[in-house]
């Protein structure tokens, strides 16, 4: 049996950067609500309401980190790495119910519509946008390798955007009167969010079902190893992600009869290979001669 590990930090966003972003939200979460209530726009609510959201997926985030980071123990012999992708499903699929709420609110106001005081809408949705692109470009390094900053990043790039959506529709309220604008943005940005978040969940979904890495090919893996020189068959193959930056491989390796050392070069082979063709950065392989009845590659 052999076993390969190799760590990658893949992940340079600060813990002060997250504190400056979790506070900027907050700070900015008050003073949407509180203009959203004066001048009467649900838009600026919602976008208060994922500004909120946004500071408690950075605390999601933050406890995450420190977890996965917890060394391994004889209870979880993995560490508690999938702690940052059960923080990624718990931001989005939160986002998400967000945006089906705002959605229906919106709805509603197309048939009761109110007026808005444009120019504090205006005020107040500038403010949040320059706070929420603060911290966009706070985490945005970060967000690059991994999937728990990612979740949390595209909670403010969203935010971002609403933002902005949110002071072009003040601009039409000021000077068209157009009410019905709020509504529509808020549907608009609910749908933008929805799309958005779906790929988090779906991509955290597959790594806690340990479904085999998007773009990692079975049978190539096959061919790369039974190319080797004393390899006969490879067989009873799992393949995983255990978060986002550490995929794992174990497999049977059926060789000719030959010493251990041997199968040690072809097991320092096979690692070799496996990483530069698929990042794959552990693998436990077990080398036997003649031993599996069924040799199907799963």
């Amino acid at each position: 049996m052999s076993h390969n590990h190799s760590h990658n930090s893949g992940n340079e966003t600060s813990e002060k950067n997250l504190f400056i972003t979790m506070a900027l939200n907050f700070l900015i979460t008050i003073a949407e609500i509180i203009g959203g209530f004066i001048s009467g726009s649900l838009s600026l609510i919602s976008d208060a309401l994922h500004n909120f959201s946004d500071g408690i997926a950075i605390i999601i985030t933050y406890v995450a980190m420190r977890l996965s980071k917890k060394p391994k123990t004889f209870k979880y012999t993995f560490g508690l790495k999938r702690a940052e992708i059960i923080a990624a499903i718990i931001n989005a699929s939160t986002l998400i119910i967000i945006s089906f709420f705002l959605i229906k609110e919106a709805i509603e106001r197309f048939s009761n519509p109110t007026p808005i005081t444009g120019s504090l809408m205006l005020i107040v949705a500038s403010l949040g946008l320059v706070a929420n692109v603060v911290g966009t470009l706070l985490l945005k390094k970060g967000s690059e390798g991994n999937l728990n900053i990612r979740a949390a990043y595209f909670h403010l790039l969203s935010d971002a955007v609403s933002s902005l959506a949110v002071i072009i529709g003040a601009v039409f309220i000021i000077f068209y009167k157009i009410y019905w604008i709020d509504p529509l943005l808020t549907i608009l940005i609910s749908l933008y969010i929805l799309k958005e978040t779906y790929e988090i969940v779906k991509e955290s979904l597959e790594i806690v079902m340990m479904s085999s890495p998007e773009g990692i090919d079975l049978n190539k893996i096959k061919t790369i190893i039974e190319n080797i020189s004393g390899v006969k068959n490879i067989h009873h193959v799992h393949i995983w992600k255990m978060n986002d930056n550490d995929t794992h491989f174990e497999a049977h390796i059926e060789v000719e009869d030959m010493t251990i050392s041997k199968t040690s070069e072809i097991q320092h082979q096979i690692e070799i290979n496996l990483h530069n063709a698929f990042e794959i950065n552990h693998t436990t392989l077990q080398f036997e001669c003649n031993q599996c009845q069924t040799k199907s590659i799963i």
